[in-house]
């Protein structure tokens, strides 16, 4: 096996997490997910280990996010027909799904910040895809995770 086979059967899983989280879209984040490789295909020999390696490739794909999400933004959106809160049922597959929704509905920063805390990667690290300070970053996550409850709670009564 390939050191870059190493690398996608590694990280793949959790930029698709990630990338889903920016866009709600299974699909649209598989096609994220295959630019990230893509890119980290082509730039792989040019990585010069300044910083870790799941920084370098998180980094990308928050890249190809952030550009995919000025794209979605030039396009005419369409509102949703109903109200989430409401659609959600019981199933653990149907929170989680709820859970991203919610993810997809928060600023850039926000969402970028908590995909990458879902995904265990330690704030020190988050801060460097993002360019903030380790305590900013603490603040972000703090905030993210009690907006996030609020909307869970706000589900809760809907039920």
């Amino acid at each position: 096996m390939t050191h870059f086979e190493d690398l996608y059967n590694r990280y793949a899983p959790q930029i698709f997490r990630v990338c889903l989280g920016y866009t709600n879209d299974a699909d649209q984040a598989k096609d994220l997910v295959q630019e990230t490789f893509i890119s980290v295909w082509k730039n792989l020999d040019g990585f010069r280990n300044q910083a870790q390696v799941s920084t370098w490739i998180f980094r990308i794909a928050t890249n190809h996010c952030l550009r995919a999400i000025e794209v979605a933004k030039r396009m005419p959106a369409a509102e949703l027909p109903f109200d989430i809160a409401e659609t959600v049922e019981e199933s653990p597959e149907e929170k989680l799904a709820f859970l991203y929704r919610c993810i997809a509905e928060l600023e850039e920063t926000e969402r970028i910040i908590i995909s990458l805390e879902l995904e265990g990667l330690p704030q020190a690290q988050i801060a460097e895809v993002v360019g903030l300070s380790s305590g900013n970053v603490r603040v972000k996550v703090h905030r993210v995770k009690e907006k996030l409850a609020q909307k869970f709670k706000a589900y809760g009564q809907f039920r």
